[in-house]
């Protein structure tokens, strides 16, 4: 017997019987991971904005306590009234002489999509505000985001 030495080609319909799956999860691949990242970027803007609105809530409870405390520094209940007004929850109150210092957290909800739905996320914030006379006799108010913050 003599030995042949052919090569065979595969037909072009065997080709495609192996190559379509292939590409098939290729592309599925590429459009989940571009839905993907376009979900976290959403999601990450989301985010962002609702803390810019605890930013925006913040600024609101500093001019409200300024305008509760014309004469004197207004008690802790008008402050964690103020507080609760604005989508905080007073943390800290404490007034010495001149001066009232509290720290409040502040909420904001956002979007957070995935996959398997949208479901609703808290951004939340802390902040410091010290409220003191000034030498008119008026209040000056200086806020201070704080770092940590606790959640619960």
């Amino acid at each position: 017997m003599a030995r042949s030495d052919r090569v065979t080609v595969p037909s072009p319909g065997c080709l495609v019987a192996i190559m379509a799956p292939i590409l098939a999860v290729l592309l599925v691949a590429s459009v989940l991971m571009v839905m993907d990242y376009r979900q976290e970027s959403a999601n990450d803007r989301n985010e962002k904005e609702a803390l810019r609105k605890t930013v925006t809530q913040a600024r609101s409870y500093a001019n409200d306590v300024l305008a509760k405390g014309l004469d004197d520094y207004p008690g802790r209940e008008a402050v964690r009234d103020i507080a609760e007004r604005h989508d905080g929850r007073l943390i800290s109150y404490g007034r010495s002489g001149g001066s009232l210092a509290t720290t409040v957290r502040f909420f904001a909800e956002f979007e957070d999509t995935s996959m398997f739905g949208v479901s609703y996320s808290r951004a939340h914030r802390c902040y410091a505000f010290e409220f003191q006379r000034d030498a008119e006799g008026g209040l000056q108010e200086k806020t201070t985001p704080l770092e940590k913050c606790d959640v619960a």
